[in-house]
């Protein structure tokens, strides 16, 4: 396992670095500036680590994910871990889930996905054999996709003339900017039912299958490829992991500890002022919710290509409306993930993008328990209810809209056998766009952040390398590569290079853990057993 080389300066002298957030990103980001040899400090306003990726506990024994409920392709991340001289699959136990969730149309048949490709091709089959033998030829054609576009997702992307890069320019063929990941699909499979089996993960995305460009059709690949994993404890555990590497790296995570502003000399960022005093650094980088942050925390004269007025009309997710349910009873019938496939998908989506509530809508439901008993009491389950909504572009008013909404996804939860749910519950919290942003400062409530469109993708989000300033740096959902755990740590680690290249840190590892992935089936077997 090749490891970065640590500096041999004393504490004082070594370059100090500060990271506004303590969410994925910035997490990631002091993991890897910790083992080159940077001092790192970490600022998190709230009293936990993890930002969206946090867990929920409750009095009586309940436990959810705020955001995340899911792991896919645990690689990369593994990858930051050895770079650190740690292993995911020891620090962060994950359960490798098959089926890997549950798809229940309105209309028709319910499919257990699962990554067994034989079976899930008799799976579609319920729907058009026809399809079930396309199946191998999409995995095919988009294991070649992602072959050719991991180095472009790998790198970062300052301006346009990047795009010119001979690994962007093999990548190219496989774009086709002029589809959508339906259209996209059409190449596939015949039908509608089977592309939305292929599709629904946009929603990862914040974004509806018929206008997110197609290069999104590997998100579905990479869960029958390379599984959808269950972290035990939820995916809150593997931020207090990530946290804890980071603490015997050395870093210095403060919680409750908002920033109200990033110093500037000029252009450079020299530091941070929060409780009222300035903590000097030789570089920052910014977690936080990029179009929630941005405005506060950095002047609008040093944003010229992200000022508060593209911050404004940029274009950004849906938002979620979220029930965490503390429930009597378990539920053996009901799989671990299960998602809801509304009749009328399209017209729900065209519901969203036109800023009304949907009357019919779709949803997600987890239940953890079915794989994880410690996430609830003896006796009972952690439920979350996930609804995809409007941003609060929309201008719903959510104090009223509210009750009669929630009334609304409880009733829903009966096309999935739990007609009296209501009668169970003993913990309810609810989330709405509007305490989406009041609450976890997320930009108008867009939990998946800017939209991934071509016009705000690679060198058109805002920069890993801050541009108009520095020695500032970006991770997270709104920086390039974009949102979804593994896309953020690999937009961490970018961030992280630059960020050390630019201080003459240590180098990059380029090796692998040895059998990466039979440790992470081995802690799978573990978990399973």
């Amino acid at each position: 396992m090749k490891l970065f080389p640590r500096s041999g300066r004393p504490p004082a002298s070594r370059p100090h670095v500060v990271v506004i957030g303590a969410g994925p990103g910035g997490l990631a980001a002091a993991m890897l500036l910790a083992a080159r040899g940077a001092r790192v400090t970490v600022l998190e306003k709230d009293a936990v680590v993890g930002g969206r990726s946090r867990s929920l506990e409750t009095a009586e024994g309940y436990r959810f994910d705020l955001g995340p409920t899911f792991f896919l392709y645990p690689r990369i991340l593994a990858e930051i871990f050895a770079a650190c001289g740690a292993d995911l699959a020891t620090e962060a136990p994950m359960q490798r889930l098959d089926p890997q969730y549950r798809l229940v149309f309105e209309d028709g048949p319910t499919i257990d996905a699962t990554p067994d490709l034989a079976r899930m091709a008799a799976e579609i089959g319920k729907l058009d054999p026809r399809d079930g033998a396309a199946l191998a030829g999409f995995m095919a054609a988009n294991r070649e996709k992602l072959a050719a576009f991991r180095p472009v997702l790998e790198r970062g992307f300052a301006s346009a003339s990047d795009l010119l890069g001979r690994d962007m320019l093999r990548a190219l063929p496989h774009l086709r900017p002029h589809l959508s990941v339906d259209a996209e699909l059409k190449r596939h499979f015949r039908d509608p039912r089977t592309r939305l089996i292929f599709s629904f993960q946009t929603k990862y995305l914040g974004m509806s299958p018929f206008r997110c460009p197609s290069l999104f059709t590997i998100l579905s690949f990479l869960e029958y490829e390379h599984g959808v994993f269950h972290p035990r404890g939820g995916c809150g555990a593997v931020a207090a992991a990530m946290a804890r590497v980071a603490g015997r790296l050395g870093a210095e995570i403060r919680l409750g500890c908002p920033v109200e502003s990033i110093v500037f000399e000029g252009r450079r960022a020299t530091g941070v002022r929060t409780g009222g005093a300035v903590l000097a650094a030789d570089a920052v980088v910014m977690n936080a919710d990029f179009a929630h942050a941005a405005p506060r925390l950095i002047p609008d004269a040093l944003r010229r290509r992200w000022s508060d007025r593209r911050i404004r009309e940029a274009r950004y997710s849906c938002s979620t409306f979220m029930l965490y349910l503390g429930v009597e009873g378990r539920f053996p019938d009901l799989a671990h993930h299960t998602v809801l496939l509304s009749g009328d998908y399209r017209g729900n989506l065209r519901e969203i993008e036109g800023g009304s509530l949907p009357l019919q809508p779709s949803l997600y439901l987890h239940n953890p328990v079915a794989t994880d008993p410690g996430m609830a009491p003896a006796g009972h389950s952690s439920l979350y209810l996930l609804v995809p909504v409007s941003n609060l572009r929309a201008g719903i008013d959510w104090s009223r809209a509210a009750p009669a909404f929630r009334a609304l996804a409880l009733r829903r939860l009966a096309a999935l056998g739990l007609p009296d749910i209501e009668s169970r519950i003993r913990h309810e919290r609810m989330v709405t766009p509007e305490e989406w942003e009041s609450r976890y400062a997320v930009g108008f409530g867009a939990t998946f952040n800017l939209a991934h469109d071509l016009g705000q993708m690679l060198h058109r989000r805002p920069g890993n390398r801050f541009a108009d300033t520095e020695r500032l740096y970006m991770v997270g959902g709104g920086t390039h590569p974009g949102s979804g755990l593994p896309v953020i740590y690999e937009g961490a680690r970018i961030s992280a290079d630059l960020l050390a290249r630019d201080l003459g840190l240590g180098g990059i590892p380029t090796a692998l853990p040895p059998d990466l992935e039979g440790r992470q089936a081995e802690a799978s077997r573990e978990l399973t057993a």
